[in-house]
């Protein structure tokens, strides 16, 4: 489910590999953000690489999941593992590099913009498709990736944003030229990093978070939140889920 592999320079790669989309369970949600809460116990590791195996780098969270588990525990899960994860990535005390190839949807989007740099192969797919999953969350990470008008137009549309609009925008750092050579992209960046030191760099990342307001994600988050917790105790999220799964709208997972 996660591939782990510590380079020697201490490059520390996490690979999500959950055929067939990469989509993200209440499981691969736990892990994945225990492992990043217990980095810093690794004093070989410098920096880390988040990447994902197959076709995509995330096909959304696992609305199965959520479809197949009583009342609302899935939702529950599902929302409170994502801020999980996000706060897991923004409070590392190491630089965390997202590597996102083919497609890059709904809790994926959330994971890419809690990355301190984004680096994405051209063409990649990044899909704020909530409205059409019963849900309305999304919106406070995507404000870190592009403008608010062009937030506003992706959530109410669930249109794909292409990877060359975010570099244009600065949320990407890099474009590789093709899906297989976003990994070399992100090791040789990280690498870079890897090189500097240490002890300044985790000053630099706390330092950083404090400017950004990182701190006020986890009470913004909650309060968006909130208004799919309605959606779903008023019934109305559950034909949207439905929907998603019959791949009727527009085929997002990939």
């Amino acid at each position: 489910m996660i591939k782990e592999t510590l380079h020697d320079n201490g490059l520390l790669e996490l690979t999500i590999d959950a055929p067939p989309v990469n989509a993200f369970s209440l499981e691969l949600l736990d892990r994945l953000s225990s492992r990043l809460e217990a980095v810093w116990q690794q004093e070989t590791a410098r920096i880390v690489i988040l990447t994902g195996e197959g076709t995509g780098f995330c096909g959304g969270g696992d609305i199965k999941e959520v479809e197949a588990l009583e009342g609302f525990e899935g939702i529950l899960g599902h929302a409170s593992g994502a801020l999980r994860l996000s706060l897991a990535m923004l409070e590392c005390p190491l630089p965390v590099i997202t590597a996102v190839h083919g497609y890059c949807i709904g809790i994926g989007v959330i994971v890419a913009a809690s990355a301190d740099i984004l680096v994405s192969s051209r063409g990649t797919r990044f899909i704020l498709a909530e409205i059409d999953n019963g849900a309305t969350a999304g919106a406070i990470h995507a404000l870190r990736l592009m403008p608010e008008k062009r937030v506003r137009a992706a959530m109410m549309t669930a249109d794909p944003i292409l990877a060359e609009e975010l570099h244009a925008y600065g949320a990407i750092y890099e474009l590789a030229p093709a899906h297989t050579a976003v990994r070399d992209s992100a090791i040789a960046i990280a690498a870079k990093i890897a090189d500097k030191n240490a002890e300044a760099m985790r000053r630099l990342k706390q330092s950083l978070n404090n400017g950004t307001r990182v701190a006020e994600l986890k009470t913004l988050f909650r309060a968006e939140i909130s208004y799919t917790y309605e959606l779903n105790m008023l019934g109305e999220a559950r034909d949207g889920r439905k929907s998603f799964l019959t791949g009727r709208r527009r085929g997002y997972n990939g």
